[in-house]
């Protein structure tokens, strides 16, 4: 009667801590709306070369705590993909770029969906964010700068026109000097989107409770195939 008494406290509390340790990883992580992730790529991004679909991938640069505790620490997988890709155009536009984040992967926790807002982005060669969409955009060079290009151009061909022509020829230089001037400061103001390894980004979480995924299910391998054979 004791055997069975202390074998049914037994099963009841492996029941119990075997329920709590499924309750447990099932639970999702609970963080406030507004928290920050700030990430670092480990993948190159580029208007010029990355399609509209293609993942990205990041890891976090510091721990997140919540309520005393850490709940996620540094080096966790941030994942996502890019959803929309406009390349640089020669003479209008710059390229742009849409970043969403879907994932975080906790060491020892298993994976989160996250709803996230790009809040931060700088990249190489003047990228930066454009809106609160996480659209990222392309650098180029300033009207400042397209100014001086215009102005040194008109400057060099009135002095090349003088030279040849007279005052005629400096009239004629400046003009085609203008006009080369404009079609050099329109292109070089348009440039693409670079985000390379290393970037450091910024994303705002929406949502308060980061419900875990399950994991993905590979298929085994399929049963041979059987034929039958005639009987002979």
């Amino acid at each position: 009667m004791r055997r069975a008494y202390r074998l049914s406290i037994t099963l009841m509390s492996l029941a119990l801590v075997m329920g709590a340790a499924a309750s447990a990883a099932e639970n999702p992580i609970d963080l406030p709306a507004g928290t920050e992730l700030q990430v670092r790529l480990t993948t190159t991004l580029s208007s010029k070369g990355t399609e509209n679909g293609d993942p990205w991938m990041a890891k976090t640069m510091d721990p997140i705590f919540a309520q005393g505790r850490e709940v996620v620490p540094a080096n966790s997988t941030v994942a996502g993909h890019v959803t929309y890709v406009q390349p640089p155009g020669r003479a209008t536009g710059r390229g742009e770029m849409r970043l969403v984040a879907e994932t975080i992967t906790v060491p020892e926790e298993g994976t989160f969906a996250i709803v996230a807002s790009l809040e931060k982005a700088e990249g190489e060669k003047g990228t930066k964010l454009k809106d609160q969409e996480g659209t990222v955009e392309g650098g180029g060079k300033d009207n400042k700068g397209i100014a001086k290009t215009v102005g040194e151009a008109t400057a060099g061909g009135a002095a090349v026109g003088l030279l040849l022509h007279g005052g005629s020829g400096a009239l004629i230089g400046a003009g085609v000097g203008l006009m080369a001037g404009l079609i050099h400061g329109v292109v070089k103001k348009h440039d693409g989107v670079l985000l390379p390894q290393g970037t450091e980004m910024t994303f705002v979480l929406n949502q308060t409770a980061l419900a875990k995924q399950p994991p993905r299910q590979h298929p085994g391998p399929s049963a041979p195939m059987v034929i039958n054979q005639p009987d002979r």
